[in-house]
C-alpha cells in the first residue's frame, strides 16, 4: 500500500477545517435535496464510503471525490472563484514590483567583422 503524504497524515488546521467546512456544506445540500448517500454515489459512480468521506472532510479522499460531489449537486459552478488569478492581491503586488519602470534598452548588435 502507498504511503500517506505528510499533508494527508497530519495536514495544517487550517486545511483540516476547510476540507471538514466543505464537507460539511456538501452534506447540508445533499440533505436539502432529500438524497441518500447511495443516491450521490450513484450519480458520482464511487461507493457510498467515499461520498461519507467526503461530507467528513477527509484530507485522503480524492479531490476529484470532493469535486464530483459539487457536480452532481449542482454546485461546481461556485468553485469558479477559487484561486482566480484577478482576485490573488498579492500576486498581483508582486508581479507588480518585479516588473520593470519602463521597458528594456535594446542591445545594439555590432555586424562589423
Amino acid at each position: 500500500m502507498a504511503q500517506l503524504s505528510p499533508i494527508v497524515q497530519h495536514p495544517p488546521a487550517a486545511l483540516e477545517q476547510a476540507l471538514q467546512r466543505l464537507g460539511r456544506n456538501i452534506r447540508t445540500a445533499r440533505l436539502r435535496r432529500r438524497w441518500r448517500l447511495e443516491d450521490v454515489a450513484e450519480r458520482l459512480g464511487v461507493s457510498r464510503f467515499t461520498v461519507a468521506d467526503v461530507e467528513h472532510g477527509k484530507p485522503g479522499t480524492s479531490i476529484a471525490a470532493y469535486l464530483g460531489a459539487l457536480w452532481v449537486l449542482g454546485l461546481l459552478d461556485q468553485l469558479e472563484a477559487v484561486a482566480d488569478p484577478d482576485r490573488d492581491e498579492e500576486g498581483k503586488a508582486l508581479e507588480a514590483a518585479r516588473q520593470p519602470g519602463q521597458a528594456p534598452r535594446r542591445h545594439r548588435f555590432d555586424d562589423d567583422f
